[in-house]
């Protein structure tokens, strides 16, 4: 869309319980079509096995576009004749994913905004996606100035944000996050249409305190010369898709072997993170193991022990959704979540359960 090609500059950092860190700014966005080939030859991921994956803990930068424009909320509007409506009220819902207008199919906001200026004040046809469901819902817009119509609806089609890769599979395919990506208004999982991983250059690290986890201040530059990747798949198990650039995102191509859930054990462990301009390993205890899986993305307990992890960022920070957990040699999970009111310790993700998200999109090529 053209309007997200318009040229934004700036930093960005957000407090919140997942550690996904959500990016206000972007220089430069080009669709899929217009990014040029990056010329880059691949890494070779032959030397792996089926349990074994090319070890991650690099701070990439991530933008998905939502498959259809999602509803947020609805508002009231004060038509021409000076009464308050609210027309798309008990109609459509937070979550809601607008895909068509008059049967008319759209992909964004600005083919949503387009629709609704060429409507004529007759009632409006929305194609609507929720909980897996497609449906139409007429809504009669409310004209508040002449010849200009509104529907009341606030949406969103996209988000950006920074986060750490976990694992890269001999696929080139790369598991992320270890939760999925929800949007910040309603908590829903986005649903994705497509996405992209970007290289990002961190700034700056702020500290975690009590009731106030941390995070990590950086820069995403969205333009081809940046395109890591493709992600084209966000679950509540983290995001997943192709890494094109092996050679630049993974530097040092460590291959690990990968843990049963029924490996691990409670004591010491370390988590693999970019802090300072380096990625370093950082000792942590795991203090608890859930085996139900009640909470896919909350199977390990963990608590950073490390000094100087502890003095630099206070524990767990935004950004470090995503970094490995390795213990006894092997790759076990990644990090997830941070404690509010103690950022040194978190939630973490068993690595199967990332896998089996690697392996149903397989199976569905």
């Amino acid at each position: 869309m053209a309007e997200r090609r318009k040229q934004k500059a700036g930093r960005f950092f957000l407090c919140a319980v997942l550690i996904f860190a959500v990016s206000v700014c972007i220089q430069e966005k080009l669709s899929p079509a217009e990014r040029i080939s990056s010329g880059q030859a691949e890494a070779s991921t032959s030397v792996l096995e089926n349990d074994t994956v090319l070890l991650g803990g690099m701070p990439v930068g991530i933008y998905m576009e939502t498959d259809g424009v999602m509803v947020l909320s609805t508002e009231e509007i004060t038509g021409i004749d000076g009464t308050d409506y609210e027309p798309a009220a008990d109609l459509v819902q937070s979550g809601d994913y607008i895909t068509a207008v008059n049967d008319t199919e759209i992909s964004g906001k600005a083919d949503l905004l387009d629709a609704v200026s060429h409507l004529d004040g007759d009632s409006v046809t929305l194609t609507v996606k929720r909980d897996g469901e497609t449906m139409d819902i007429r809504i009669a817009p409310v004209e508040y100035e002449p010849d200009e119509y509104r529907l009341g609806i606030w949406v969103r089609d996209n988000v950006q944000g920074l986060g750490t890769i976990t694992f890269l599979t001999e696929q080139s395919r790369f598991g992320a996050l270890g939760h999925g990506i929800h949007d910040t208004d309603t908590n829903v999982l986005m649903s994705i249409d497509s996405g992209t991983v970007y290289r990002t250059s961190i700034q700056d690290i702020r500290k975690g305190v009590s009731g106030s986890p941390g995070s990590m201040e950086g820069i995403i530059v969205y333009n081809d010369y940046n395109v890591l990747g493709t992600i084209d798949k966000n679950t509540e198990a983290g995001i997943y898709g192709t890494i094109d650039r092996i050679d630049e995102l993974f530097d040092e191509q460590i291959p690990i072997e990968t843990a049963a859930k029924e490996e691990i054990v409670t004591g010491d462990a370390v988590i693999r993170c970019f802090i300072d301009n380096e990625i370093k390993e950082y000792k942590i205890q795991v203090t608890d193991i859930d085996m139900s899986d009640t909470e896919i993305n909350k199977g390990l307990v963990i608590q950073v022990t490390d000094p100087e992890l502890l003095e630099k960022t206070g524990g767990i920070i935004q950004g470090m959704s995503g970094s490995p957990i390795i213990q006894n040699g092997k790759l076990i999970g990644a990090v997830t979540h941070v404690f509010v009111q103690d950022s040194t310790k978190g939630y973490g993700i068993f690595v199967e359960n990332m896998l089996k998200q690697v392996e149903n999109s397989e199976e569905s090529k």
